[in-house]
């Protein structure tokens, strides 16, 4: 992880994902989580305090330590105990069925390999367990596509790798994750090629 990436991204990342109007979205993404949870992009602790009551306790998976470094002080007054678990979404540290149930916000549309990290999730949740995901990608209207396909090249660069145009509902089935419920909508007051939002839950098949 460059420079960029580890010390200045994450301030970047928590400027534009980070924002108090977002935690309605948040919490919609994180409704129905219980027990042990691991979150990949953990980031700078956005998600912290839209945890359910049913959650007892949240591993955080997060690259960056300036991210971490920022995420200190919620870390600490969470009423969920949070321990870094590890770094990379893509290689889990831990043994199979070990989590009752896995968040990302705002985090596939980044990992470099994200067919591996959906599968390392597959592994490491418990048969019948939950992914909740909120994410940007794809958009529904062609016209704003174009414009995501224009911008992307600039994003990646800019956007610690960000894509504009993943279609993660699409990249989950193929991944073996069945929907169970799933809403898209353009973000409020967010440009549309940035905006297009999908907030849902899937959990593996057999």
């Amino acid at each position: 992880m460059g420079y960029y990436e580890d010390k200045i991204l994450p301030h970047v990342v928590q400027f534009t994902c980070g924002m108090p109007a977002m935690r309605k979205v948040r919490r919609k993404a994180t409704a129905g989580l219980h027990g042990d949870v691991v979150e990949i992009g953990f980031g700078s602790g956005s998600n912290v305090g839209c945890y359910p009551d049913e959650v007892e306790s949240v591993t955080a998976i997060e690259p960056s330590d300036t991210a971490w470094a920022m995420a200190a002080d919620a870390v600490a007054a969470s009423a969920v105990p949070i321990t870094r678990g590890g770094l990379d979404g893509q290689r889990l540290p831990f043994d199979d069925d070990t989590f009752d149930a896995a968040l990302s916000t705002y985090t596939m549309c980044t990992i470099p390999d994200l067919p591996a990290a959906l599968a390392e999730l597959r592994r490491v949740v418990k048969p019948g367990g939950q992914l909740h995901f909120l994410e940007h990608g794809r958009a529904p209207d062609e016209s704003v596509r174009r414009w995501q396909r224009r911008l992307e090249p600039v994003q990646i660069r800019l956007g610690g790798g960000c894509h504009l145009t993943r279609d993660i509902p699409a990249l989950l089935a193929a991944a073996g994750w069945e929907s169970v419920g799933l809403d898209q909508h353009y973000a409020a007051k967010t440009p549309k090629v940035f905006g297009a939002l999908s907030i849902g839950t899937v959990r593996a098949l057999d």
